[in-house]
């Protein structure tokens, strides 16, 4: 409102030095100035003109609330002081445990990577590439399950396998022994089975024995 007044003051005073006729032009451009301004005078004194250059987008750092599918979970912790895992004693009752609970116990504290070896089924026909087949099956199998593991056809009868953290040993052991393919497992010196299963060297030797009979019934027809 001041502004108006003193635009309306200065026409005023302006007016009386000029000749009739000139004053009569210059009225009409002062006219038409102020026609003007009171046109724009609302638009720059409107509070969003005002605050428009002065406004800034806030962006909060607390993403826990947001709901983006194209947010990374991995993204989020980048940065973070990872927490030391919850310490879990190793058991002072060795002496009353069996010996597949300490073998268990020893797996469970593994740190590291390892590697073991699987012993199939005896007795079923199979190529190189059917052991290549069933290495491949369980390392997509377990690329799922995220545990990290590669395994490796050996020979007709041996697959290896490695992990990248031996705390997963064990659920890698109840994994291959889930498996029909699968018949023993090997790692270090500790070897794992179903329960009930006779050890792997016992069934071959049965087998040789059922095909040397089969030979001998052969030759004696």
């Amino acid at each position: 409102m001041a502004i108006i007044l003193k635009i309306q003051n200065l026409y005023s005073f302006a007016a009386p030095t000029f000749p009739f006729h000139a004053k009569k032009k210059k009225m009409k451009s002062y006219q038409s100035i102020l026609i003007l301004l009171l046109m724009i005078l609302p638009l720059l004194l409107s509070p969003n003109a005002v605050e428009g250059g002065k406004r800034k987008i806030h962006i909060t750092d607390d993403l826990d609330d947001v709901v983006d599918d194209e947010e990374d979970e991995a993204w989020k912790e980048w940065g973070k002081k990872k927490t030391s895992q919850e310490f879990d004693p190793p058991p002072s009752d060795f002496d009353k445990m069996e010996l597949s609970q300490i073998q268990e116990e020893i797996m469970k504290r593994h740190t590291g990577p390892a590697f073991g070896f699987v012993k199939l089924r005896l007795g079923i026909p199979r190529d190189k590439n059917m052991v290549a087949e069933i290495a491949l099956k369980w390392t997509q199998l377990l690329r799922t399950g995220a545990l990290g593991v590669k395994f490796m056809g050996i020979d007709l009868g041996t697959i290896m396998f490695n992990v990248e953290d031996g705390h997963k040993v064990l659920e890698l052991k109840e994994f291959i022994l889930s498996q029909d393919e699968a018949y023993e497992i090997k790692i270090g010196d500790k070897v794992y089975r179903r329960a009930g299963d006779p050890p792997i060297e016992v069934v071959a030797e049965k087998l040789r024995q059922s095909k040397k009979n089969e030979e001998h019934v052969k030759e004696e027809l």
